[in-house]
């Protein structure tokens, strides 16, 4: 295993920031129809983390999820601004998922499994076809 890599985030209005060290060998794109709805994108984005190297600056809210299996399954996210900041299997589990989109390294962290792919939207590969722009002056949809 390669040494691992330490990371800084924040949910998008501040009240929450984190430090943690991740493997960055596994960063895993989820498109499960949970990960669809709870980040209200076509997918989710984790990389995994020991709890014990997550040092927490604010309290989250949190809500557990229990599937038709009964695996329950704990979102962590900012009760002000509701970023998603980690998943972990219940309450004591001592490993999490942290969200990409709230890591500041997010650009050096590149996926390496996709799964729940039979739940992927059908389109995804046919992004390098539509137009798009830098930023968002001059849109007009």
């Amino acid at each position: 295993m390669l040494q691992p890599m330490k990371v800084s985030g924040a949910c998008h209005c501040g009240k929450i920031r984190f430090t943690a060290e991740v493997d960055e060998t596994r960063v895993v794109v989820c498109h499960c129809t949970d990960c669809q709805v709870l980040s209200g994108s076509p997918f989710r984005v984790t990389v995994s983390a020991a709890r014990a190297s997550l040092q927490l600056l604010g309290e989250p809210s949190s809500y557990l999820k229990i599937a038709d299996s009964g695996a329950r399954r704990l979102q962590a996210f900012c009760g002000d601004c509701g970023t998603p900041l980690y998943s972990a299997a219940g309450d004591d589990s001592q490993q999490l998922f942290l969200r990409l989109g709230a890591i500041e390294q997010r650009e050096a962290l590149r996926p390496a499994l996709q799964i729940w792919q039979r739940s992927a939207m059908a389109w995804l590969g046919q992004l390098d076809g539509v137009p798009g722009c830098q930023r968002q002056e001059g849109l007009a949809l």
